[in-house]
Protein backbone atom coordinates (compact mmCIF):
# COMPACT_ATOMS: atom_id res chain seq x y z
CA UNK A 1 0.00 0.00 0.00
CA UNK A 2 3.02 2.42 0.84
CA UNK A 3 4.76 1.61 -2.54
CA UNK A 4 1.41 3.22 -4.25
CA UNK A 5 1.41 5.91 -2.40
CA UNK A 6 5.30 6.96 -3.39
CA UNK A 7 4.11 6.29 -7.08
CA UNK A 8 0.87 8.97 -6.57
CA UNK A 9 3.58 11.81 -7.42
CA UNK A 10 5.21 10.09 -10.23
CA UNK A 11 2.09 9.50 -11.77
CA UNK A 12 1.23 13.29 -11.27
CA UNK A 13 4.60 14.56 -12.64
CA UNK A 14 4.01 12.22 -16.03
CA UNK A 15 0.56 14.57 -16.32
CA UNK A 16 2.43 17.48 -15.22
CA UNK A 17 1.29 20.70 -17.16
CA UNK A 18 2.92 24.58 -17.62
CA UNK A 19 0.37 27.16 -16.27
CA UNK A 20 0.20 30.66 -17.61
CA UNK A 21 0.14 32.22 -21.05
CA UNK A 22 2.91 30.96 -23.77
CA UNK A 23 4.90 33.90 -24.90
CA UNK A 24 4.12 35.33 -28.63
CA UNK A 25 6.01 38.68 -29.42
CA UNK A 26 3.49 41.69 -30.27
CA UNK A 27 3.30 42.09 -34.12
CA UNK A 28 5.94 44.87 -34.67
CA UNK A 29 5.06 46.76 -38.00
CA UNK A 30 6.91 50.07 -39.48
CA UNK A 31 5.59 50.04 -41.81
CA UNK A 32 7.06 50.01 -45.67
CA UNK A 33 8.50 53.40 -46.38
CA UNK A 34 10.05 56.44 -44.37
CA UNK A 35 8.60 59.98 -44.24
CA UNK A 36 11.77 61.41 -45.06
CA UNK A 37 13.21 59.67 -47.31
CA UNK A 38 12.20 57.07 -49.85
CA UNK A 39 15.76 55.98 -51.07
CA UNK A 40 17.14 52.94 -49.35
CA UNK A 41 20.50 52.65 -51.41
CA UNK A 42 23.90 53.67 -50.10
CA UNK A 43 26.50 51.45 -48.02
CA UNK A 44 25.27 48.68 -45.92
CA UNK A 45 25.87 49.39 -42.21
CA UNK A 46 29.05 47.20 -40.90
CA UNK A 47 29.23 46.25 -37.36
CA UNK A 48 32.24 49.20 -36.88
CA UNK A 49 30.14 51.40 -38.61
CA UNK A 50 32.44 54.58 -38.00
CA UNK A 51 35.10 53.30 -39.69
CA UNK A 52 32.96 54.54 -43.02
CA UNK A 53 34.53 57.68 -41.56
CA UNK A 54 37.62 56.95 -42.86
CA UNK A 55 39.25 58.68 -40.06
CA UNK A 56 42.09 56.30 -38.22
CA UNK A 57 41.93 58.83 -34.94
CA UNK A 58 38.24 57.84 -34.52
CA UNK A 59 38.86 54.24 -35.34
CA UNK A 60 41.32 54.04 -32.31
CA UNK A 61 39.08 56.54 -30.04
CA UNK A 62 36.02 54.12 -30.32
CA UNK A 63 37.81 51.19 -30.38
CA UNK A 64 39.64 52.31 -27.21
CA UNK A 65 36.39 53.24 -25.40
CA UNK A 66 34.83 50.09 -26.07
CA UNK A 67 37.96 48.31 -24.50
CA UNK A 68 38.40 50.27 -21.20
CA UNK A 69 34.92 52.31 -20.84
CA UNK A 70 34.00 51.76 -17.01
CA UNK A 71 29.91 52.30 -17.73
CA UNK A 72 30.42 49.36 -20.47
CA UNK A 73 32.35 47.25 -18.32
CA UNK A 74 29.47 47.55 -15.33
CA UNK A 75 26.84 46.65 -18.30
CA UNK A 76 28.77 43.61 -19.37
CA UNK A 77 28.90 42.27 -15.60
CA UNK A 78 24.65 43.05 -15.76
CA UNK A 79 24.70 40.42 -18.72
CA UNK A 80 27.00 37.82 -16.64
CA UNK A 81 25.06 38.11 -13.53
CA UNK A 82 21.47 37.71 -15.85
CA UNK A 83 23.25 34.66 -17.01
CA UNK A 84 24.30 33.08 -13.79
CA UNK A 85 20.92 33.41 -12.28
CA UNK A 86 19.23 31.25 -15.21
CA UNK A 87 21.83 28.79 -13.93
CA UNK A 88 19.95 29.00 -10.37
CA UNK A 89 16.58 28.81 -11.94
CA UNK A 90 18.02 25.30 -14.34
CA UNK A 91 18.84 23.80 -11.21
CA UNK A 92 15.53 23.82 -10.01
CA UNK A 93 14.38 21.34 -12.71
CA UNK A 94 16.78 19.05 -11.30
CA UNK A 95 16.70 16.88 -7.65
CA UNK A 96 18.67 18.16 -4.95
CA UNK A 97 21.59 15.70 -3.45
CA UNK A 98 23.06 16.45 -0.19
CA UNK A 99 25.39 14.45 2.15
CA UNK A 100 24.75 15.07 6.48
CA UNK A 101 26.75 13.59 8.97
CA UNK A 102 26.59 13.81 12.54
CA UNK A 103 27.97 12.41 15.89
CA UNK A 104 26.99 13.31 19.44
CA UNK A 105 26.47 12.31 23.21
CA UNK A 106 22.92 12.23 24.53
CA UNK A 107 22.31 11.82 28.43
CA UNK A 108 19.04 11.32 29.75
CA UNK A 109 17.49 12.01 32.67
CA UNK A 110 17.02 9.69 35.47
CA UNK A 111 13.29 11.15 36.13
CA UNK A 112 12.23 9.95 33.03
CA UNK A 113 15.00 6.88 32.61
CA UNK A 114 14.96 3.68 34.19
CA UNK A 115 18.33 2.93 34.42
CA UNK A 116 18.51 -0.24 35.13
CA UNK A 117 16.62 -1.12 32.02
CA UNK A 118 18.22 1.22 29.76
CA UNK A 119 21.56 3.43 29.70
CA UNK A 120 21.22 7.00 30.62
CA UNK A 121 23.85 8.11 28.20
CA UNK A 122 24.53 7.28 24.56
CA UNK A 123 26.26 7.77 21.45
CA UNK A 124 24.93 8.50 18.51
CA UNK A 125 26.45 8.55 14.74
CA UNK A 126 24.55 9.31 11.52
CA UNK A 127 25.83 10.21 7.38
CA UNK A 128 23.47 9.97 4.99
CA UNK A 129 22.53 11.45 1.98
CA UNK A 130 19.17 13.23 1.52
CA UNK A 131 17.48 13.61 -1.59
CA UNK A 132 14.86 15.88 -2.35
CA UNK A 133 12.86 16.19 -5.81
CA UNK A 134 9.95 18.91 -6.78
CA UNK A 135 8.23 17.95 -9.57
CA UNK A 136 7.63 21.01 -10.69
CA UNK A 137 3.43 20.01 -11.53
CA UNK A 138 2.29 23.00 -12.59
CA UNK A 139 5.50 24.55 -14.55
CA UNK A 140 6.12 26.85 -12.15
CA UNK A 141 9.79 26.15 -12.15
CA UNK A 142 9.84 26.12 -16.02
CA UNK A 143 8.68 29.70 -15.63
CA UNK A 144 10.93 30.93 -13.51
CA UNK A 145 13.49 30.00 -15.83
CA UNK A 146 11.67 30.88 -19.20
CA UNK A 147 11.72 34.53 -17.25
CA UNK A 148 15.47 34.53 -16.09
CA UNK A 149 16.59 32.96 -19.79
CA UNK A 150 14.59 36.11 -20.70
CA UNK A 151 16.10 38.43 -18.43
CA UNK A 152 19.51 37.49 -19.62
CA UNK A 153 18.93 37.75 -23.26
CA UNK A 154 17.27 41.28 -22.50
CA UNK A 155 20.75 42.43 -20.55
CA UNK A 156 22.95 41.12 -23.35
CA UNK A 157 20.57 43.12 -25.44
CA UNK A 158 20.80 45.89 -23.30
CA UNK A 159 24.80 45.79 -23.11
CA UNK A 160 24.61 46.05 -27.23
CA UNK A 161 22.93 49.37 -26.91
CA UNK A 162 25.26 50.69 -24.41
CA UNK A 163 27.84 49.43 -26.78
CA UNK A 164 26.68 51.17 -30.04
CA UNK A 165 25.34 54.19 -27.81
CA UNK A 166 29.11 54.61 -26.49
CA UNK A 167 30.53 54.11 -30.25
CA UNK A 168 28.39 56.91 -31.42
CA UNK A 169 28.83 59.39 -28.36
CA UNK A 170 32.65 59.22 -29.00
CA UNK A 171 31.96 59.61 -32.88
CA UNK A 172 29.60 63.05 -31.88
CA UNK A 173 32.25 64.27 -29.64
CA UNK A 174 34.94 63.44 -31.56
CA UNK A 175 33.17 65.54 -34.66
CA UNK A 176 32.09 67.97 -32.03
CA UNK A 177 35.82 68.48 -31.07
CA UNK A 178 37.38 68.08 -35.28
CA UNK A 179 34.57 70.64 -35.64
CA UNK A 180 36.01 73.40 -33.33
CA UNK A 181 39.31 72.38 -34.68
CA UNK A 182 37.76 73.97 -38.35
CA UNK A 183 36.39 76.82 -36.04
CA UNK A 184 39.51 77.64 -34.03
CA UNK A 185 41.39 77.82 -38.02
CA UNK A 186 39.00 80.00 -39.21
CA UNK A 187 39.09 82.26 -36.15
CA UNK A 188 42.72 82.27 -36.31
CA UNK A 189 43.27 82.97 -40.17
CA UNK A 190 40.74 86.16 -39.51
CA UNK A 191 43.01 87.33 -36.67
CA UNK A 192 45.92 87.51 -38.81
CA UNK A 193 43.95 89.76 -40.75
CA UNK A 194 42.20 91.93 -38.74
CA UNK A 195 45.71 92.76 -37.10
CA UNK A 196 46.91 93.64 -40.72
CA UNK A 197 44.22 96.07 -40.68
CA UNK A 198 44.52 97.28 -37.44
CA UNK A 199 48.39 97.99 -37.84
CA UNK A 200 47.56 99.59 -41.33
CA UNK A 201 44.83 101.93 -39.45
CA UNK A 202 47.41 102.65 -37.03
CA UNK A 203 49.55 103.63 -39.54
CA UNK A 204 47.38 106.14 -41.55
CA UNK A 205 46.29 107.64 -37.75
CA UNK A 206 49.43 108.14 -36.71
CA UNK A 207 50.37 109.54 -40.20
CA UNK A 208 47.32 111.92 -39.95
CA UNK A 209 45.54 110.81 -42.55
CA UNK A 210 41.87 109.69 -40.87
CA UNK A 211 40.63 110.31 -37.25
CA UNK A 212 40.98 107.75 -34.64
CA UNK A 213 37.55 105.88 -35.38
CA UNK A 214 38.51 103.68 -37.92
CA UNK A 215 41.65 102.55 -35.77
CA UNK A 216 38.93 102.00 -33.12
CA UNK A 217 36.85 100.12 -34.92
CA UNK A 218 39.50 97.67 -36.84
CA UNK A 219 41.03 97.24 -33.01
CA UNK A 220 37.07 96.12 -31.50
CA UNK A 221 36.75 93.89 -34.54
CA UNK A 222 40.45 91.88 -33.48
CA UNK A 223 39.18 92.13 -29.48
CA UNK A 224 35.85 90.13 -31.01
CA UNK A 225 38.43 88.01 -32.77
CA UNK A 226 40.25 86.88 -29.63
CA UNK A 227 37.03 86.45 -27.85
CA UNK A 228 35.77 84.41 -30.36
CA UNK A 229 39.08 82.07 -30.15
CA UNK A 230 39.08 82.22 -26.51
CA UNK A 231 35.23 80.47 -26.73
CA UNK A 232 36.02 77.99 -29.73
CA UNK A 233 39.11 76.31 -27.24
CA UNK A 234 37.24 76.62 -24.20
CA UNK A 235 34.45 74.33 -26.05
CA UNK A 236 37.08 72.29 -27.53
CA UNK A 237 38.86 71.44 -24.13
CA UNK A 238 34.80 70.42 -22.92
CA UNK A 239 35.02 67.91 -25.91
CA UNK A 240 38.70 66.80 -25.32
CA UNK A 241 37.72 66.58 -21.53
CA UNK A 242 34.20 64.28 -22.34
CA UNK A 243 36.21 62.19 -24.41
CA UNK A 244 39.15 61.34 -21.95
CA UNK A 245 35.87 59.96 -19.67
CA UNK A 246 34.65 57.74 -22.13
CA UNK A 247 37.61 56.29 -23.19
CA UNK A 248 38.37 55.63 -18.83
CA UNK A 249 41.25 57.80 -18.96
CA UNK A 250 41.78 61.10 -16.70
CA UNK A 251 41.36 64.67 -18.60
CA UNK A 252 44.99 65.33 -17.49
CA UNK A 253 46.49 62.49 -19.06
CA UNK A 254 44.35 62.88 -22.30
CA UNK A 255 45.27 64.97 -24.79
CA UNK A 256 44.20 65.48 -29.19
CA UNK A 257 46.06 67.64 -31.23
CA UNK A 258 44.35 69.89 -33.27
CA UNK A 259 43.47 69.25 -36.51
CA UNK A 260 41.42 70.26 -39.75
CA UNK A 261 39.91 67.08 -41.06
CA UNK A 262 38.62 67.16 -44.36
CA UNK A 263 35.08 65.52 -43.60
CA UNK A 264 34.07 62.17 -45.33
CA UNK A 265 30.21 61.85 -45.41
CA UNK A 266 29.25 58.39 -46.37
CA UNK A 267 25.99 57.60 -47.54
CA UNK A 268 24.33 55.34 -45.29
CA UNK A 269 21.73 52.81 -46.98
CA UNK A 270 18.26 52.67 -44.26
CA UNK A 271 16.27 49.81 -45.52
CA UNK A 272 12.48 49.57 -44.69
CA UNK A 273 11.33 50.31 -41.34
CA UNK A 274 11.13 46.58 -40.40
CA UNK A 275 14.25 45.81 -41.00
CA UNK A 276 15.82 48.43 -38.17
CA UNK A 277 13.04 47.19 -35.98
CA UNK A 278 14.84 43.67 -35.95
CA UNK A 279 18.31 45.29 -35.55
CA UNK A 280 17.29 47.81 -32.44
CA UNK A 281 19.11 46.23 -29.81
CA UNK A 282 16.88 48.40 -27.73
CA UNK A 283 13.85 46.81 -29.57
CA UNK A 284 15.29 43.19 -28.86
CA UNK A 285 15.68 44.29 -25.15
CA UNK A 286 12.40 45.33 -24.63
CA UNK A 287 10.86 42.20 -26.38
CA UNK A 288 12.82 39.36 -23.72
CA UNK A 289 11.89 41.75 -21.02
CA UNK A 290 7.92 41.27 -22.46
CA UNK A 291 8.66 37.47 -22.69
CA UNK A 292 9.93 37.74 -19.11
CA UNK A 293 7.02 39.26 -17.53
CA UNK A 294 4.65 37.44 -19.44
CA UNK A 295 6.50 34.06 -17.81
CA UNK A 296 5.52 35.80 -14.41
CA UNK A 297 1.95 35.17 -15.22
CA UNK A 298 2.47 31.40 -15.00
CA UNK A 299 4.46 32.03 -11.84
CA UNK A 300 1.82 33.87 -10.12
CA UNK A 301 -0.56 31.36 -11.49
CA UNK A 302 1.20 28.15 -9.80
CA UNK A 303 0.78 29.46 -6.51
CA UNK A 304 -3.11 28.88 -6.14
CA UNK A 305 -2.36 24.50 -6.74
CA UNK A 306 -0.39 22.21 -4.57
CA UNK A 307 3.16 21.81 -4.36
CA UNK A 308 4.32 18.70 -4.12
CA UNK A 309 8.28 17.17 -3.32
CA UNK A 310 9.83 13.83 -3.01
CA UNK A 311 11.74 12.88 -0.29
CA UNK A 312 14.46 10.12 0.25
CA UNK A 313 16.88 9.52 2.91
CA UNK A 314 19.87 6.11 2.58
CA UNK A 315 22.64 6.07 5.07
CA UNK A 316 24.47 4.81 7.91
CA UNK A 317 23.23 5.55 11.83
CA UNK A 318 24.65 3.61 14.74
CA UNK A 319 25.22 4.11 18.80
CA UNK A 320 28.74 2.40 18.36
CA UNK A 321 31.30 3.77 16.03
CA UNK A 322 32.76 0.33 16.00
CA UNK A 323 29.75 -1.07 14.09
CA UNK A 324 29.22 2.31 12.39
CA UNK A 325 29.88 0.54 9.09
CA UNK A 326 28.11 -2.68 9.18
CA UNK A 327 25.29 -3.57 6.88
CA UNK A 328 22.94 -3.56 10.36
CA UNK A 329 23.36 0.27 10.37
CA UNK A 330 21.81 0.93 7.10
CA UNK A 331 18.82 3.27 6.90
CA UNK A 332 16.31 4.04 4.67
CA UNK A 333 13.64 6.45 4.03
CA UNK A 334 11.23 7.51 1.31
CA UNK A 335 8.07 9.42 1.08
CA UNK A 336 6.65 12.17 -0.64
CA UNK A 337 4.55 15.28 0.50
CA UNK A 338 1.88 17.92 -0.45
CA UNK A 339 1.45 21.84 0.48
CA UNK A 340 -2.13 23.46 -0.66
CA UNK A 341 -3.16 27.12 -0.55
CA UNK A 342 -6.10 27.20 2.14
CA UNK A 343 -6.34 30.45 3.03
CA UNK A 344 -3.83 33.35 2.31
CA UNK A 345 -6.09 36.83 2.71
CA UNK A 346 -6.26 37.28 -0.98
CA UNK A 347 -2.22 37.49 -1.30
CA UNK A 348 -2.24 34.86 -4.34
CA UNK A 349 -4.76 36.91 -5.91
CA UNK A 350 -2.96 40.25 -5.56
CA UNK A 351 0.62 38.50 -6.75
CA UNK A 352 -1.52 37.48 -9.87
CA UNK A 353 -2.69 40.68 -10.24
CA UNK A 354 0.58 42.27 -10.07
CA UNK A 355 1.84 39.81 -12.51
CA UNK A 356 -0.67 40.79 -14.95
CA UNK A 357 -0.07 44.35 -14.43
CA UNK A 358 3.59 44.30 -15.06
CA UNK A 359 3.11 42.77 -18.00
CA UNK A 360 0.76 45.45 -19.55
CA UNK A 361 3.53 47.72 -18.50
CA UNK A 362 6.16 46.08 -20.35
CA UNK A 363 3.63 45.51 -23.21
CA UNK A 364 3.08 49.30 -23.02
CA UNK A 365 7.15 49.77 -23.37
CA UNK A 366 7.75 47.61 -25.55
CA UNK A 367 5.58 49.48 -27.87
CA UNK A 368 6.60 52.54 -27.30
CA UNK A 369 10.34 51.46 -27.84
CA UNK A 370 8.81 50.44 -31.29
CA UNK A 371 7.63 54.15 -31.94
CA UNK A 372 10.96 55.74 -30.19
CA UNK A 373 12.60 53.47 -32.61
CA UNK A 374 10.83 55.08 -35.97
CA UNK A 375 10.96 58.36 -34.80
CA UNK A 376 14.91 58.27 -34.06
CA UNK A 377 15.55 56.99 -37.97
CA UNK A 378 13.42 59.95 -39.11
CA UNK A 379 14.75 62.40 -36.72
CA UNK A 380 18.07 61.38 -38.12
CA UNK A 381 17.07 61.65 -41.64
CA UNK A 382 15.38 65.01 -41.59
CA UNK A 383 18.14 66.71 -39.70
CA UNK A 384 20.70 64.82 -42.73
CA UNK A 385 18.09 66.34 -45.49
CA UNK A 386 17.74 70.13 -43.65
CA UNK A 387 21.73 70.51 -43.07
CA UNK A 388 22.69 69.09 -46.73
CA UNK A 389 20.24 72.53 -47.43
CA UNK A 390 22.06 74.20 -44.99
CA UNK A 391 25.04 73.74 -46.60
CA UNK A 392 24.51 74.91 -49.93
CA UNK A 393 22.66 77.65 -48.58
CA UNK A 394 25.66 78.28 -46.46
CA UNK A 395 28.17 77.60 -49.77
CA UNK A 396 26.13 80.27 -51.29
CA UNK A 397 26.18 82.24 -48.80
CA UNK A 398 30.27 82.56 -48.52
CA UNK A 399 30.77 83.38 -52.14
CA UNK A 400 28.75 86.40 -51.75
CA UNK A 401 30.12 87.56 -48.80
CA UNK A 402 33.41 87.52 -49.63
CA UNK A 403 32.65 89.44 -53.07
CA UNK A 404 30.96 92.08 -50.58
CA UNK A 405 33.41 92.50 -48.94
CA UNK A 406 36.27 92.79 -51.31
CA UNK A 407 33.65 95.70 -52.60
CA UNK A 408 33.00 97.02 -49.58
CA UNK A 409 37.18 97.44 -49.33
CA UNK A 410 37.49 98.85 -52.88
CA UNK A 411 34.58 101.70 -51.79
CA UNK A 412 36.66 102.39 -48.67
CA UNK A 413 39.93 102.63 -50.44
CA UNK A 414 38.62 104.97 -52.80
CA UNK A 415 37.18 107.14 -49.96
CA UNK A 416 33.56 106.00 -51.36
CA UNK A 417 32.21 104.80 -47.65
CA UNK A 418 33.00 104.49 -44.18
CA UNK A 419 35.17 101.95 -42.77
CA UNK A 420 32.05 100.52 -41.24
CA UNK A 421 31.13 98.75 -44.14
CA UNK A 422 34.34 97.13 -44.20
CA UNK A 423 33.74 96.17 -40.77
CA UNK A 424 30.46 94.45 -41.35
CA UNK A 425 31.02 92.83 -44.12
CA UNK A 426 34.29 91.17 -42.50
CA UNK A 427 32.20 90.25 -39.61
CA UNK A 428 29.76 88.42 -41.80
CA UNK A 429 32.76 86.79 -43.82
CA UNK A 430 33.80 85.25 -40.41
CA UNK A 431 30.23 84.08 -38.61
CA UNK A 432 29.74 82.25 -42.34
CA UNK A 433 32.66 80.38 -42.41
CA UNK A 434 31.79 79.37 -38.71
CA UNK A 435 28.18 78.09 -39.62
CA UNK A 436 29.61 76.33 -42.21
CA UNK A 437 32.35 74.48 -40.15
CA UNK A 438 29.47 74.29 -37.47
CA UNK A 439 27.07 72.32 -40.28
CA UNK A 440 29.97 70.04 -41.28
CA UNK A 441 30.78 68.75 -37.73
CA UNK A 442 26.72 68.71 -37.54
CA UNK A 443 26.51 66.15 -40.76
CA UNK A 444 28.80 64.32 -39.50
CA UNK A 445 27.08 63.62 -35.85
CA UNK A 446 23.71 63.26 -37.59
CA UNK A 447 25.54 60.51 -39.76
CA UNK A 448 26.89 59.27 -36.91
CA UNK A 449 22.78 59.31 -35.54
CA UNK A 450 21.61 57.77 -37.76
CA UNK A 451 24.03 54.61 -37.83
CA UNK A 452 23.05 54.21 -34.00
CA UNK A 453 18.61 54.86 -34.97
CA UNK A 454 19.50 51.87 -37.78
CA UNK A 455 20.63 49.85 -35.12
CA UNK A 456 24.56 49.83 -35.71
CA UNK A 457 25.16 47.24 -38.41
CA UNK A 458 23.37 44.52 -40.68
CA UNK A 459 23.59 41.59 -38.60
Amino acid sequence: MNHHLLLLPIALLLGSCKLGPDFKLPAASGGSQWKETRDTSGEPLPDEWWKLFRDAKLNQLVERSLAANHDLAAAKARVETARALVGVDRARLFPTLNLATSAGVNRSSDNVVNSSVMKLTNNDFRSSFKLAYDPDLWGRNQRLLESSTAQAAASAALFDAQRLGLATEVARQYFVLRGLDAQEAVVKDTLVSRKEALDLQQTKTDAGLTDGLATSRARTELELANNDLAVVQRQRSSAEHALAVLCAARPADFSLPAKVVEPVLPTLRVGVPGSVLLRRPDVRAAGQQLRAANAQIGVAQSAFYPNFSLLGEAGLESLNLSNFVNAESRILSLGAGAVAPVFDAGTNQSRLAAARSTYDEALAGYRQTLLVALREVEDALGDLKGLSRSRAALEAALASSKDSRQLSQERYNQGLTSYLEVVDADRTVLQTRLALSAVDAQHRISLAALAKALGGGWK
